[in-house]
């Protein structure tokens, strides 16, 4: 299996009016084709900056990063617009890449029909409820068919209730669609539920400490979170996350 994205030895500084953040040093990590991997790290530590070095919105200062294929970005908010239907804000990512072909716009309305928002295609954002409106944020996301997936904490802006069912719903259709996700994220458990494998970061400078691969296979998250290993791997992220 080929890494889709892979940093070595990266470094990143950050030019501020009091000086210099070195905001990663050392950075080394990469990710297979068709793998899940989670980042969790303390607070402030860059995981959101490592997102925009993935996606190319930011050029490392040292090191390399590597990718193969496109990115699609899914942020914390679903970002739709409210004064467009869910088929136009699906739409829309075809638009600005200028690829809003008959054939584009029929896949994308596919893989909202498939996913369960065939009905309400004419709807406005204000009329969906928030685990809708963030389904339809990944539908808009796989428009253009990304070959890497990056998703900063997509789920926060959420109740727990609707965090675990969107989770489930975004774990089932990235794994069907076969895509390469990387997920930022600072809740251990959705980690542990979602990803084939975690990268713990170290406070900043953000550099990987620890790497497990976890074991659950295609199980999903919720069937995940019922496994007598859940709670070990818990503990260990846990341990390695405050240490």
């Amino acid at each position: 299996m080929k890494n889709i994205l892979q940093f070595e030895n990266v470094r990143h500084i950050y030019h501020t009016p009091r000086g210099e953040v070195v905001a990663a040093e050392g950075l080394t990590f990469s990710v297979d084709e068709g793998e899940f991997v989670a980042i969790i790290g303390p607070s402030g530590c860059g995981k959101t900056t490592l997102l925009s070095l993935a996606a190319g919105l930011l050029k490392p200062s040292a090191g390399s990063i590597v990718r193969e294929g496109s990115c699609g970005y899914m942020l914390q908010k679903d970002e739709l617009f409210p004064w467009r239907t869910i088929e136009k804000n699906i739409f829309l990512p075809l638009e600005i890449k200028k690829q809003n072909t008959p054939a584009a716009r029929e896949r994308a309305l596919a893989l909202a029909e498939k996913y369960g928002l065939g009905g309400f295609l004419k709807s406005y954002p204000a009329q969906l409820s928030g685990g809708m409106r963030q389904r339809a944020a990944l539908i808009r996301t796989l428009a253009t068919e990304p070959d890497v997936l990056l998703l900063d904490e997509p789920f926060s802006a959420l109740d727990y209730q609707t965090r675990l069912n969107v989770c489930e719903d975004v774990a089932g259709i990235i794994r069907s669609e076969g895509k390469t996700a990387l997920l930022i994220t600072h809740d251990i458990s959705e980690a542990i539920s979602l990803a084939d494998r975690i990268l713990v970061l170290t406070a900043r400078p953000a550099r990987v400490s620890h790497a497990h691969t976890l074991g659950f296979g295609d199980l999903p998250p919720l069937k995940r979170r019922e496994q007598s290993s859940f709670s070990g791997w818990f503990e260990t992220l846990w341990r390695e996350l405050n240490a």
